[in-house]
């Protein structure tokens, strides 16, 4: 039996060569698919977990964005009403002074400067923080990154975050300070010559913090215009135009300082950019329609008014003397930078577009191209 296949073997010997060479490489071929198939399975999984855990990040992210707002709104209130207190000409109104008709007239500009400019700081305090914190985020979830892969060297260490964070106090100091002076001109401009007992509508209103608007963010500082370039005018509130202080100093910078300055730096970037403008100016638009709907409760006919109208849009039915609508505009302060989630503000925190930029800023500070700058 032996001895016939062997002679079979013999007989055929470059057929079993090429059988055996053959079945020899498909079971290679084989098993380096399979080692192929298992790294490509391997490589999808842990993509799949990276791409989970950064998900997981941005939106816990997106919760620390929306609680840093509200803890810092009883901040700006304070510093508006300490810059304009129309609570003092309330009181001084209370004594039946002589000079009544002044202190009104004086009442009139500040109480619709406030609440104009809570609208406007709201905003910009909204977007500036979403930008601030989706970039530390992302530097965040890299030096988490890195420390899972035994790099040493984060790129943005808690002192770094601190100082950087700090800068948000420009907005609530220097930035507001100009950013009523320019508000109050516009008032004063469209308001000065307004009588008390001038009636405005609703539809009127609207009309008035257009204008104001208009002067508001195509107002232009001398001091500023050769610096603005393509970013929008309100930008100079939120961040200063000069460089950080850290950065005029020739030397004696600490790494912690050159770090801050990166960020400080690519802030202005992103402050710079059209999807920025963009976004802040959808941000304001939402914040004052939601002035106007606080306000339109104020203004709700009557039975009687609407016969004699004969007409349902109450956006012009309804007129209210300026003195009465002076105490209305003054109390918004309250529902705009309220530490408790009013509808105002939780219209600005769930913008889809206010969602996808941050989303866009979060993504492009947290990819592994970053690490290369």
């Amino acid at each position: 039996m032996l001895g016939a296949l062997w002679s079979f073997l013999k007989r055929h010997k470059k057929k079993c060569l090429f059988l055996g060479t053959f079945l020899g490489g498909v079971y290679l071929l084989g098993k380096y698919g399979q080692r192929k198939i298992k790294e490509i399975q391997e490589r999808e999984a842990a993509e799949y977990i990276a791409q989970a855990r950064r998900q997981y990040h941005f939106e816990s992210n997106q919760r620390t964005c929306n609680m840093t707002v509200l803890s810092m709104l009883p901040a700006l209130k304070d510093a508006l009403m300490h810059q304009l207190n129309s609570e003092s000409l309330t009181s001084l109104l209370k004594n039946r002074p002589p000079n009544k008709l002044e202190i009104w007239e004086d009442l009139k500009i500040i109480s619709f400067t406030r609440s104009i400019v809570a609208v406007y700081s709201t905003c910009m305090l909204v977007v500036l923080l979403r930008v601030q914190l989706n970039i530390i985020g992302g530097y965040i979830y890299l030096d988490n990154a890195a420390i899972c892969k035994n790099s040493t060297t984060p790129l943005a260490p808690p002192e770094v975050q601190q100082q950087y964070l700090s800068s948000i106090q420009h907005l609530l100091g220097d930035g507001l300070t100009e950013l009523i002076t320019v508000v109050k001109q516009a008032v004063q401009k469209e308001f000065g010559s307004v009588s008390l007992k001038h009636t405005l509508s609703l539809l009127e209103l609207e009309q008035k913090l257009k204008e104001i608007r208009k002067l508001v963010e195509q107002h232009k500082d001398l001091s500023h215009s050769d610096k603005i370039g393509s970013r929008s005018l309100l930008c100079h509130y939120m961040m200063p135009d000069e460089e950080n202080p850290l950065a005029t100093q020739a030397c004696g910078l600490t790494e912690r300082d050159v770090a801050t300055i990166k960020l400080l730096n690519e802030t202005r970037d992103m402050l710079e950019s059209p999807d920025f403008s963009t976004v802040l100016s959808t941000c304001l638009n939402r914040g004052f329609s939601r002035l106007l709907d606080n306000m339109a409760e104020f203004f709700r006919p009557t039975e009687q008014d609407l016969c004699q109208s004969g007409s349902v849009n109450s956006l012009s039915s309804v007129s209210l003397p300026l003195a009465k609508i002076i105490p209305i505009i003054n109390g918004q302060i309250h529902t705009v930078c309220s530490e408790t989630p009013s509808h105002f503000i939780q219209d600005l925190l769930m913008m889809e577009q206010m969602k996808d930029f941050a989303a866009n800023v979060y993504e492009a500070f947290s990819t592994s191209q970053q690490l290369e700058k």
